[in-house]
């Protein structure tokens, strides 16, 4: 189950734990911008999700001598990254999908482009009508590439409940993309 990466996290974290802490910029260097991305999902603000980054940082590298091994580093981190976002969010009560981030490339022509920006934002705005619970668990899955297992250790939500809803969202969004479709969006 480890990969190269698993591996090389593990052994980046037993090297600053056991006194090399200048080692630790590998960690962050490798991780930085998915925290930052999880941070601009959750409070949509540079300057907000350039702190939440620091914060998450700070906060694995004052917890690292914790870390067990007994799941992926990367998925340890991104259980302190959810849940300082959780609680960051607990007072602005908002969450902002990675699918609404500009990931599609620009066409050759202004017919495809149209079409692309006219797509994305259609499923931007069907996403954004997703339940707060079900766009968490989509991103997590799909965004960030974590296993149902991993969701579960990152959000606390059982897998089974993990899988009802990316299934439940999956439905809803072939429901909400079917109707633009067929063109009955307005």
């Amino acid at each position: 189950m480890n990969t190269g990466d698993d591996f090389n996290d593990q052994m980046i974290v037993a090297e600053v734990v056991s006194g090399q802490k200048e080692l630790f910029r590998l960690l962050v260097d490798r991780y930085q911008k998915i925290i930052y991305g999880m941070g601009m999902s959750f409070l949509h603000n540079p300057d907000d999700a350039s702190d939440f980054t620091q914060e998450v940082f700070l906060k694995v590298f004052r917890s690292l001598s914790h870390f067990e091994g007994r799941s992926r580093f990367s998925t340890w981190l991104y259980k302190i990254a959810y849940n300082t976002a959780v609680n960051s969010i607990t007072r602005k009560k908002e969450y902002h999908s990675l699918a609404e981030e500009d990931s599609l490339p620009d066409g050759d022509t202004p017919e495809r482009t149209a079409l692309r920006s006219a797509v994305q934002e259609a499923v931007w705005e069907a996403v954004r009508e997703l339940p707060e619970r079900y766009r968490i668990c989509v991103d997590l899955f799909f965004f960030y590439d974590r296993s149902y297992q991993e969701i579960e250790a990152i959000t606390g939500y059982p897998v089974n409940t993990i899988k009802s809803h990316v299934f439940r969202a999956k439905k809803l969004l072939r429901e909400k993309l079917e109707d633009f479709a067929e063109g009955n969006i307005e």
